[in-house]
This record gives C-alpha cells, sequence and structure tokens, in this order.
C-alpha cells in the first residue's frame, strides 16, 4: 500500500483517541472549552515538530506568501465553523437527522477538490466514497426509527441543511489545507504539511481565545486547571492533524477522507472488545459497507 494510506490510518486511529480524551473533559470544561484544547494546547507540539524536522533532518524553511496565507485562514475559518455548525445541532430535540447529513463531508470534498484544486477523481473511488458515506449514515441512525426514506423527505428541514452545511465546511477545510500546503511548492511534503499546521493552530488558537474572552471568560482559567488531561488532547491532536495535513498533500482530499472512516470502525471494534456493549444489524450494516468502500478505494487507486 502507499504511504498516504498508512499516514491516513494512523490520523483516524489518534482522531479517536483525541476524541475519546476530549469526552472526558466535557464534565470539567464547556463544549467550547474542550474544543479550544485541541488547538491551545497542540500548536506547541507543532512548532516543536517542525523545528526537528528543520534543525534535525535539514528541511528547510518554506516560503509563506499571501494565496498560503489566505488557504490558511480559509480552511481554519471554515473548521471553526463546521464545529460550531455541528455544536450547534446538539440543542435540537432529535439532532440525528443533521449529524447524518453532516457525514457527507467527503463527498462535499471531492467536489470542492475537483472545483477548486482541479483534482481528478476516478469512477471507483466515487463508488466507494458513496458506499462509505451510505455506512456512516446507517451507524447514525442504527439507534433511532429514522429510516431512509424519512433521511431523503427530510432533506429541506433546518436540521439537514444545518447537517450538510456543517458537512460542507469541513469539506471546504480539507481542501484548502491541502492548497495551502501545495502552495508552498517545496521543500517537501513533510515540511510543507508541518508548516502549514503550525500556522494554522497558532491562528485558531488566538481566534478561540478570543471568542472565550468574550463569550466565556472563566473558561480559559478552567482550561488552564486542566492542563494536564488537555496536554494529552493537544497532543493526540496535534499528531493526527499532521497526519492529516501530511495526506492530504501527498493525495486527493477525497481519497484521504473517505479511507478516514476507518476512524469508525476502531470505535466500533473499541465498543464492542473494550466495553462488550451489543451492537444491532443497522450498525454492523454501517460497519460492513464503510469496509467494503475502504476495499473499492484501495483497488480503485
Amino acid at each position: 500500500m502507499e504511504l498516504w494510506v498508512y499516514i491516513t490510518i494512523a490520523a483516524a486511529f489518534l482522531q479517536n483517541f483525541r476524541t475519546a480524551m476530549q469526552k472526558r473533559l466535557t464534565g470539567r470544561l464547556s463544549t467550547t472549552g474542550a474544543t479550544f484544547v485541541r488547538f491551545g494546547f497542540g500548536f506547541p507540539f507543532a512548532i516543536l515538530y517542525v523545528f526537528v524536522l528543520h534543525h534535525s533532518f535539514g528541511m528547510a524553511w518554506p516560503k509563506p506568501h499571501l494565496l498560503f496565507a489566505f488557504y490558511g485562514v480559509a480552511g481554519g475559518l471554515a473548521q471553526i465553523f463546521g464545529t460550531f455548525l455541528l455544536l450547534h445541532l446538539l440543542s435540537f430535540r432529535n439532532f440525528v437527522v443533521g449529524t447524518a447529513y453532516s457525514k457527507t463531508e467527503p463527498m462535499q470534498a471531492a467536489l470542492f477538490g475537483v472545483v477548486i484544486l482541479g483534482d481528478q477523481v476516478s469512477s471507483g473511488a466515487v463508488i466507494a466514497i458513496l458506499v462509505g458515506i451510505g455506512g456512516v449514515i446507517a451507524i447514525s441512525v442504527a439507534r433511532t426509527e429514522i429510516t431512509v426514506r424519512s433521511l431523503v423527505t427530510s432533506m429541506t428541514e433546518r436540521r439537514a441543511l444545518i447537517g450538510l452545511a456543517s458537512g460542507a465546511m469541513f469539506g471546504f477545510s480539507a481542501v484548502f489545507y491541502r492548497a495551502a500546503s501545495l502552495s508552498l511548492g517545496a521543500p517537501g511534503f513533510l515540511m510543507q504539511a508541518g508548516f502549514t499546521l503550525v500556522c494554522v493552530s497558532i491562528f485558531q488558537t488566538v481566534i478561540m481565545v478570543g471568542y472565550m474572552r468574550l463569550r466565556e471568560p472563566g473558561q480559559i482559567t478552567e482550561v488552564l486547571r486542566n492542563w494536564r488531561p488537555s496536554s494529552v488532547v493537544g497532543l493526540a491532536g496535534i499528531v493526527g492533524s499532521a497526519c492529516w495535513f501530511t495526506a492530504m498533500t501527498i493525495q486527493n482530499v477525497a481519497y484521504v477522507r473517505a479511507l478516514g472512516q476507518i476512524e469508525l470502525i476502531f470505535t466500533f471494534a473499541a465498543s464492542y472488545f473494550l466495553f462488550h456493549e451489543r451492537s444491532n444489524r443497522r450498525e454492523v450494516l454501517g460497519v460492513v459497507l464503510i469496509a467494503g468502500g475502504i476495499i473499492i478505494l484501495l483497488l480503485a487507486t
């Protein structure tokens, strides 16, 4: 298998671990505070990473420019907006429909990649993405009374539109991150991805700190009090992000995000083997579809 496959699988695994650790912080911090630690405690590790690449491996510093800054800011803002839209879904009594539609991110990322970057997506990859999305949606609605028919008929509902918008923002962010990294041109995909990650992480940290000072002033103090578990989240998050950025610098965003759905298989395996939780038929079907989509994707690329 190609290098980007291994890097993407590592990214998905680390994202799964980081999410689990963030959930443990939600009892101590607000949702915004728990979200912030990913960036605020992560960017120092990102800085250390690029310094190691430069001083230990002799990789030259990239030369940032205005277009790089535009792509980085656009990607950072899109990711923040996507996160807030996803969190807004929690305010609805039944947010499953919106969450299911937010999982269309890989398909939207494929479309944006074609339009913005001119990426080429094979017909086999499109089939793989659709199969994988079907699996993710099946898992999303597995424990509800929602059916495929009701999902289709709810496309114009507010929850569905917010979910689609959230998926679009995450799709935009992935494409803009790839564009930012590729725009540097040199000195190699590791430094390009790492440098982009540093710039975006610092930008997002500044935005989040400003937001919390205005809307949740006491939350910054609470975050600092929980610096130990927050540091673990930050480290796992930034290493996972470094893997995502690197994979998306090497390979088409659509392929990376489609393979990244393997994260749900990790979640399913952990719930079954570690917590001995039973799964229903929809969840099993969803996992089978995701696995099938991944196999089709690897064969298509």
